[in-house]
């Protein structure tokens, strides 16, 4: 089987290739550029292994929950390809992308969702899947519970802004890649369950984009 994978929504714009149970990889630290690097990024990929989209089976992305924009740039390119060649789709978890990136079994993924808050999830892998124990929520730090029980081990950039929250062990500098998202989607496309391009969407978890005015002038 081969699928394109993408992955856009923190700071990283992240490509990657699965060929047969092979994956090749691109990522940049972006900025606002994502929109620009993810398909030349694929193209790329797709000329050093001698094939090209029309080859493609399928196409994965990182859901979400992250930047809105970032979200929307994944959802986007994905359903771009997806529609054009009537190729199933399949959103995964940043979330669970975050924990898969880090190797660690029993994580708590949180990613800064700007605006003082936490987009965060305590997750487990369990017969190969990872297992959300406390879904995904956007809360200020001060709200996130740790699970109960040990090797509990904290990722993402949540940690780098806003210190270990409670946690023993972490990994701040870990972040959501096209090649986590690339493994959590290939089981899945194997188990029949990719979707209509049509049915790819985001998740955003917070509707609010901003503060007003006077929520910023109040905190």
């Amino acid at each position: 089987m081969k699928f394109a994978a993408f992955e856009t929504s923190t700071e990283w714009c992240s490509v990657a290739l699965w060929i047969d149970g092979e994956i090749r990889s691109q990522e940049e630290r972006a900025g606002n550029r994502h929109g620009e690097l993810a398909l030349p990024m694929l193209d790329r990929l797709a000329a050093a292994a001698g094939i090209s989209l029309a080859d493609l089976d399928a196409v994965a992305f990182g859901a979400g929950p992250g930047s809105f924009t970032g979200l929307r740039i994944a959802c986007g390119v994905t359903q771009g390809i997806a529609f054009a060649r009537g190729l199933p789709v399949i959103g995964v978890s940043s979330l669970e992308a975050l924990a898969e990136e880090s190797g660690a079994p029993r994580v708590v993924a949180c990613l800064d969702a700007r605006m003082r808050e936490v987009y965060y999830a305590a997750i487990e892998k369990s017969g190969g899947r990872w297992q959300e124990l406390i879904p995904a929520q956007c809360v200020g730090p001060a709200s996130v519970k740790l699970p109960t029980g040990e090797g509990w081990t904290g990722c993402g950039n949540g940690f780098a802004v806003y210190g270990s929250m409670g946690m023993a062990k972490v990994m701040a500098d870990i972040h959501p890649s096209a090649v986590a998202v690339a493994r959590l989607a290939a089981a899945r496309f194997a188990a029949g369950e990719g979707v209509d391009a049509a049915l790819a969407v985001p998740v955003y978890v917070r509707d609010k984009v901003a503060l007003t005015v006077e929520e910023r002038n109040s905190r």
